[in-house]
């Protein structure tokens, strides 16, 4: 085969000539596109995208893809793309579509549809993709004329990438596909990056937030998910150290800034109770005057349900998103691009007189020191622990003496997500710590590290997931290990869904009896997959079993039997157990 790509008008075989799918993966190619998270169907598209150098993974059930193509998206910076058939399979897109729409990753999904002349005649697997999808994309459109193909493959890119990224789905009808395109002239715009248009906030707001945090006793930075999503990680760093300003994150925000740094707090969000590592920061935070936001949805968890953050302050919004703003908080509004509202903003504190904020540096840093030291005290005994069954914490500390700038993390939802934004610090501005926040949906811990190894093949991946999650993805150990995608992944195997039960004694006083589950050996599991498998029952035993996991060239799976009464330091927790 040439290794020219073919143009839209050459013969394809085992395709119509000048097809629309052709013209797709054309499309396809032009915005950068190197892979594609899809099954069989769209099998048109699927057959034309390695005329364009374009790659399949493979997955074996469509949420997961969905949440591979997800993970692709927070590390690659590309707008990501995943396929489905039309009905069951497209259902199954639906939970990885709103949590990319509510953890604003543009994702484009490539949706079949039956044949034109059989809708609405309850052809096989026929369904209303456009109500299906309503409240989980940004931007859902049929494209049934030839003629129009590349409009619509750019409309889709533009939907995902342009203002809030989120998810665009683009629905192709199976006879479409392998139509003839008419004779069109060929776009020539790449629209596969995000953000796609960077715009700055209004000139005026900034000089007024820059005179707000100059003249503050005590300002405080709290960064959210937006900071990773507009690529503005150096640009926090350098407000940081030239502003001498504070900074906190939120559970999605992990990262943003490197915790190491003597003003960085770590997350302050939802997980703040006994042992958390920013709990003797709270002072600090209610004492805070005037509070910059940064690309936060300022939701539920993020504000620990709205009582975190200090109810006098003063605040000020950076987000790409107007209508965030002011939505929990009022505050003067700095809509636009974060990485340019916070270059903007360092510019102008630095024409400033900032004798204030350096004035009292050493002492905000100081307090830092503290805070974080008094952590270390209270949850030393945790964190060293050699009790068996193993406690998470012990678990979290092995994986932070063996993490590089470079290491991805991954976690699953509910209590994986807390043990990792708590007990791992973030080593550099901008290292991923990647977690389902949006919706928090249970078994996207696993897809998703697959596509963040799919986006960065030369860097280490850990995923953290527990037994309840994992329950729900077995099936991608195989496509782990088909295509050769060799991350590591730890169970916590306790045995219970431990925030359901957790959440439903402090409730009820009771809980449910779906809360435990039988004894299940997931090493095992990952071995008759072809992976790696290894069960680990004593702390001592940690170690030497992700040391070598690293260094391995095939999925392993390291089973750890943890505690069952063992629960990250979830604020409203607090007094119950």
């Amino acid at each position: 085969m040439s290794s020219r790509a073919p143009a839209v008008g050459d013969p394809t075989p085992g395709l119509s000539n000048a097809s629309a799918a052709v013209a797709i993966a054309a499309g396809l190619k032009r915005h950068g596109v190197e892979v594609t998270f899809g099954q069989s169907l769209p099998s048109a598209i699927q057959l034309a995208n390695p005329l364009f150098g374009i790659r399949q993974i493979g997955y074996r059930t469509e949420n997961a893809g969905g949440v591979m193509a997800d993970g692709y998206a927070r590390i690659s910076r590309k707008v990501a793309v995943v396929t489905a058939q039309n009905g069951p399979a497209a259902t199954l897109l639906v939970p990885p579509l709103a949590e990319a729409f509510k953890s604003s990753v543009p994702v484009v999904a490539i949706v079949q549809e039956v044949n034109r002349d059989t809708y609405d005649k309850n052809a096989f697997q026929e369904i209303d993709h456009f109500a299906l999808f309503s409240g989980c994309a940004k931007w859902v459109r049929r494209v049934d004329r030839t003629s129009r193909t590349d409009d619509y493959v750019d409309m889709a890119f533009t939907a995902a990438a342009t203002g809030r990224p989120g998810p665009a789905v683009l629905l192709c009808p199976a006879d479409y596909l392998n139509e003839a395109v008419e004779t069109v002239e060929r776009r020539q715009a790449e629209l596969g990056w995000y953000p796609l248009d960077r715009v700055s906030p209004d000139p005026a707001q900034i000089a007024r937030a820059a005179d707000l945090l100059a003249g503050a006793k005590a300002p405080l930075v709290f960064a959210g998910g937006g900071v990773h999503l507009s690529g503005a990680t150096e640009a926090l760093a350098a407000l940081q150290e030239r502003a001498c300003l504070p900074v906190a994150t939120t559970n999605m925000g992990k990262g943003s800034v490197d915790e190491r740094h003597p003003l960085s707090l770590g997350v302050a969000a939802n997980a703040m109770g006994r042992h958390g590592s920013t709990r003797h920061m709270l002072p600090m935070i209610e004492e805070a005057d005037v509070v910059l936001l940064i690309g936060t949805r300022t939701n539920q968890n993020g504000t620990d349900s709205w009582r975190l953050y200090p109810r006098n302050a003063t605040f000020i919004h950076i987000d790409i998103d107007g209508q965030e703003i002011g939505r929990n908080y009022e505050a003067l509004r700095l809509v636009g691009d974060a990485r340019l509202a916070i270059e903007a903003l360092t510019a102008a504190l630095e024409a400033r007189d900032m004798g204030r904020r350096r004035a009292t540096r050493s002492a905000v840093e100081a307090r830092i020191a503290a805070g974080k030291a008094a952590f270390a005290e209270d949850a030393a005994a945790l964190l060293h622990s050699d009790r068996a069954p193993i406690r998470p914490e012990r678990v979290m500390r092995e994986i932070d003496g063996l993490m590089t700038p470079e290491t991805i993390v991954v976690a699953d939802a509910s209590y994986s997500s807390l043990w990792v934004t708590n007990y791992l610090v973030a080593r550099r501005a901008g290292q991923r710590f990647l977690t389902p926040r949006g919706l928090a949906g249970l078994g996207w811990g696993l897809p998703m590290a697959l596509g963040a190894k799919v986006a960065a093949p030369e860097a280490p991946v850990i995923c953290v997931s527990g037994d309840g999650g994992f329950g729900h993805c077995w099936a991608e150990l195989e496509t782990a290990r088909r295509m050769k995608l060799p991350i590591v992944l730890i169970v916590l195997n306790n045995g219970v869904l431990g925030y359901q039960k957790d959440a439903e004694t402090v409730k009820f006083s009771g809980y449910t009896d779906a809360c435990h589950f039988e004894t299940v050996d997931h090493a095992a599991i990952a071995r008759d997959c072809g992976c790696h498998g290894v069960r680990v029952e004593r702390p001592e035993e940690l170690r030497p079993a992700l040391e070598a996991a690293l260094s391995r060239d095939v999925l392993t799976l390291i089973d750890v039997v943890t505690d069952p009464e063992a629960r990250p330091p979830i604020t409203w927790y607090e007094g119950h157990f």
